[in-house]
């Protein structure tokens, strides 16, 4: 994926051979036969630089399957792969494996992604990084069985598109992995994420797709990134897709002539950005793209239905920038989640379903007085449940509380923000999460306060439209950051340790 990739770029640690990965030796190690997936998956990418919990966001959202990224070496000419290269979080239990375990005991299952933008750029794709077939290939069996996955992703973009060498020894590589799994009754299947034109693969992702069968090797899934044209034009992203992939199976249909139609369809994924993407507003993927790529999806038998990413699908920066943090349109929370979760085979449109508003949506208060927004319920699906409801966002000297915490659906809460005069003057953002059986929505409320006595950041404030280089100073929240590297729409504190703001603390 295109957004953002620059935050592993930060990380400079020395790989050395006491920190290397022991990798399992091709032939040996478990090989149990874990649950392939549905013939037809909804996996949205997950985030996982993040510090968050996949199977938290996995269970708020409804997204069953989800594809994780990304995995890369943490310096180019190393063969020993980290999750975003942080030598921190190597491929070991220790790193999501609680969370891939509770994933699948819900019924679901991950997709390690390994690659991405940043990967792709900087030499650290493990086929591009790593120049011995079989360590790369025991690389991809430790994944499979450090985590009892069935499918591996490689995201391909950019530079490593226009490596032949990466590309061979990658392909040659699973097909070693393939080789093993099969000798050892495991199913494992490839996916190939790659960018596209509006009318299908690039010259040299056909290239890459024709080195795999040259290689013997199986590629069960070509998964198109359809955003980010980058060609000046006003797009409709759901036609676009519909365009893309029909390139697609054209291709496919050359380089697998034996395959009928409904096995070529169900070779195809599609891997939306969900909202604003990249270029900017003119590749704007709608609510509505959402729902006609749905239909279009189900009734051509497509494999996978993914979107960039899970921490986006949410409404907190409408009319702003691409973001790591939100779609940059006005939708609710994991809008975008459920319209596309019921493409996963076997699952349903959730019985049990419901909305939180806040109203008003904002509020203005002077330091040392408090103001009140209402939270309120409603059922949209089913029947009522009983949801808890929590807030977080707000600043030193300011005071969220709801009463009451718990409701029955249709019903509602008051938020009251109480200030002191110590409060910082500003605009915060509060969040108020309702969590059910049925999983979580969310409503924000924006409280601006005045005339605080507390210590004023000295930095401008941040804007979502500027461009700042490394060494540049903002105020945000009540704390000063400092930009590591150039950046821009980038939010303050969402970014995480190895990311472009180092926050300097509080103001």
């Amino acid at each position: 994926m295109r957004l953002l990739r620059t935050f592993r770029a930060a990380v400079a640690a020395t790989v050395t051979a006491a920190a290397a990965v022991s990798l399992t030796v091709l032939g040996g190690g478990p090989a149990q036969a874990a649950t392939p997936l549905p013939a037809h998956v909804f996996a949205p990418y997950f985030e996982a630089w993040t510090g968050e919990s996949p199977a938290a966001l996995a269970a708020q959202s409804g997204a069953k399957h989800l594809t994780m990224a990304f995995l890369q070496t943490a310096t180019a000419g190393s063969c020993t792969p980290y999750w975003n290269g942080d030598t921190g979080m190597p491929i070991a239990s220790s790193t999501f494996g609680a969370d891939i375990r509770t994933i699948q005991a819900n019924g679901g299952d991950v997709i390690p992604s390994f690659g991405g933008y940043t990967a792709d750029t900087t030499g650290t794709e493990i086929a591009d990084s790593c120049s011995d077939v079989n360590q790369i290939a025991a690389v991809y069996q430790k994944v499979i069985t450090t985590y009892d996955v069935t499918r591996l992703d490689m995201d391909i973009e950019i530079d490593a598109l226009d490596n032949t060498a990466g590309i061979d020894r990658r392909n040659k590589a699973i097909k070693q992995v393939q080789d093993w799994a099969a000798a050892n009754g495991r199913e494992i299947e490839i996916s190939y994420t790659l960018p596209t034109t509006t009318h299908g693969l690039a010259a040299n992702g056909v290239a890459l797709l024709r080195n795999a069968v040259a290689n013997g090797t199986k590629v069960d899934v070509v998964n198109l990134m359809t955003f980010d044209y980058y060609d000046n034009a006003t797009h409709n992203m759901a036609n676009d897709t519909e365009t893309a992939a029909q390139g697609l199976y054209n291709t496919l249909a050359q380089l697998y002539p034996t395959k009928t139609p409904a096995q070529l369809w169900g070779m195809i994924g599609v891997t939306e950005m969900i909202g604003v993407d990249d270029f900017g507003p003119a590749e704007t993927f709608t609510l509505a793209n959402a729902r006609q790529v749905y239909n279009w999806a189900v009734a051509k038998g497509i494999n996978t239905l993914s979107f960039w990413a899970l921490q986006r699908d949410n409404g907190n920066c409408p009319n702003q920038p691409a973001a790591d943090n939100c779609s940059g349109i006005a939708q609710n929370t994991w809008d975008f989640s459920r319209i596309f979760e019921p493409f996963t085979s076997g699952t349903t449109t959730p019985t049990n379903d419901f909305s939180v508003k806040a109203t008003p949506a904002s509020g203005t208060v002077a330091a040392g007085a408090s103001t009140t927004s209402t939270i309120a319920t409603a059922v949209t699906a089913g029947a009522s449940q009983t949801v808890n409801l929590t807030v977080t966002g707000a600043p030193a000297g300011v005071t969220a509380t709801l009463n009451p915490t718990s409701v029955m659906v249709g019903d509602s809460s008051t938020l009251t923000v109480a200030t002191t005069s110590a409060a910082v003057s500003g605009t915060y953002t509060l969040t108020v999460t309702a969590t059910g059986t049925s999983g979580s929505h969310a409503t924000t409320y924006t409280v601006t306060v005045t005339g605080g006595n507390g210590h004023q950041c000295t930095a401008a404030p941040w804007a979502s439209g500027t461009i700042y280089t490394g060494g540049r100073q903002v105020s945000y929240q009540g704390h000063t950051w400092k930009a590591k590297w150039w950046t821009t729409g980038e939010t303050p504190g969402t970014t995480g340790q190895w990311g472009v703001w180092q926050d300097l603390g509080a103001c």
